[in-house]
C-alpha cells in the first residue's frame, strides 16, 4: 500500500491553453442553448400577439411585440458573442500549432548546430581533398595498367569476358586413355585361401 500511495503523479499533459479553449467552448455552448431557448419563446410570443389582435386586444399585443423586439436585439448580441468566442478558440488552437512548429524548428536547429560542431568546414574540405586524391591515384593506376597491356593481352581479356558472358564451360582435364593394369592371379587367390583357413576355426567355436 505504501508503494501505491508513494508513487509520484505523472505531470498532466493538459496545458493552460487547453483549459482556456475548453472554457471558451463551454461558454459558447451555453450561449447557443440560450439562443435556442429564446428563439422558441419568441415564436410563441409572436403567435400569441397575433391571437391578441384577433381578440381585439391591441395594446397587449403591442406590448408583447415590444418585448419581442427587445429579445430580438438580445439574440443579435448573443450571435455576436458566439462568433467572438469561436474566433478566439480558433486563434488559440492555431497558436498552439504554431508553437509546436516553432519547437520543431528549434530542435532541428539545435541538431544542426551539434552536427556542425562535430564536423567543421575544415574537416569537410580535408575529406573532399582526400577523396579527390584517391580518385586521382586510382586514375593513375588505371592508366599504368592500360599502358602495360599489349593488343594481344587486350584481345585475350575481351575473349575471356565474352566467354564468361556466354556461359561457356570451363575446360576440364582429359580422361587418360591408357588401360588399367590387371591384378595378378596370386593376388586374386589370396583372399580365397584366407577364407578357407578361417572356416575350421569358426566351426570349432560354434561346437
Amino acid at each position: 500500500m505504501g508503494n501505491v500511495f508513494g508513487r509520484k503523479s505523472r505531470p498532466s499533459r493538459v496545458t493552460e491553453q487547453d483549459k482556456a479553449v475548453l472554457q471558451l467552448k463551454q461558454q459558447r455552448d451555453k450561449l447557443k442553448q440560450y439562443q435556442k431557448r429564446i428563439t422558441v419563446q419568441l415564436e410563441k410570443e409572436r403567435l400569441l400577439a397575433k391571437q391578441l389582435l384577433k381578440d381585439g386586444k391591441k395594446q397587449k399585443a403591442l406590448l408583447l411585440l415590444k418585448k419581442k423586439r427587445y429579445q430580438d436585439q438580445l439574440l443579435d448580441k448573443t450571435e455576436n458573442q458566439i462568433s467572438n468566442l469561436e474566433r478566439m478558440v480558433q486563434d488559440i488552437e492555431f497558436m498552439q500549432i504554431e508553437m509546436k512548429v516553432i519547437e520543431g524548428l528549434k530542435v532541428g536547429n539545435d541538431c544542426l548546430k551539434s552536427m556542425h560542431e562535430i564536423m567543421s568546414i575544415e574537416d569537410v574540405e580535408r575529406i573532399l581533398d582526400e577523396t579527390q586524391e584517391a580518385i586521382e591515384y586510382q586514375r593513375q593506376i588505371d592508366e599504368m595498367l592500360a599502358g602495360s597491356l599489349t593488343q594481344e593481352d587486350e584481345d585475350a581479356v575481351l575473349a575471356e569476358l565474352e566467354a564468361i558472358t556466354q556461359g561457356e564451360d570451363v575446360a576440364l582435364p582429359e580422361v587418360p586413355t591408357e588401360p588399367v593394369p590387371e591384378v595378378p592371379e596370386a593376388a586374386q587367390a589370396e583372399p580365397e585361401r584366407r577364407a578357407a583357413k578361417n572356416k575350421p576355426d569358426r566351426e570349432m567355436l560354434a561346437a
